[in-house]
Parts: structure tokens; sequence; C-alpha cells
């Protein structure tokens, strides 16, 4: 759980810095007067502000998912080893055929 959780640590780490440049790019801009860079800001900063709240949702949904997820492995780990076999099964025959 500890490497999940750096994993998504990292991921939000890197999301952040994606928003943190598209908004010095809104405020780097905005002193242009050309009508197709103010559109353009606008719609970015529009954008931006949309998808941080989608972000956060997405992310709750995320954790939530690799939760249940390990907490089936640790109540059930047969049945995860089992689908696993079986999968590397199916995955090692379909790459064998030509």
């Amino acid at each position: 759980m500890a490497n999940t959780h750096d994993s998504t640590k990292t991921m939000s780490q890197e999301m952040q810095n994606i928003m943190d440049h598209a908004n010095a790019l809104v405020d780097a801009t905005s002193g242009e007067l050309d009508d197709r860079i103010k559109t353009a800001r606008a719609a970015l900063k529009e954008r931006l502000t949309s998808v941080k709240g989608d972000y956060g949702q997405i992310e709750a949904q995320l954790l939530d998912k690799v939760q249940a997820a390990d907490e089936f492995i640790h109540v059930k780990p047969y049945y995860a080893i089992g689908t696993t076999f079986v999968a590397g099964l199916l995955l090692g025959w379909f790459m064998s055929r030509k």
C-alpha cells in the first residue's frame, strides 16, 4: 500500500506542476493585446478552473478503487493469485499465436 501511496503522490505532484505551468502561462500573457491571445488565455483559464474540480473528484475515486482492490487482495489472496495466473496464461497464449 505504501508503494501505491507514493505513486499516487507522485502523480498528484505532476498534475499540480502542469496546472502551475498553465497558470504561469496565463499570467505571462496577461499584457498581450492580440484578440487571439486574449481568447486563448480566457479559454485556458476557464478550462483550468474546470480541471481543478474534476481532478479532485478523479483522484478521490482512484484512491477509493485502489483501497478497495488492496482490501480485496488482503481478504482473498488466492483469488488474486488465481486470476493473475489465468490472465498470464491467456496473455502468453495470445502472444505465442502467429
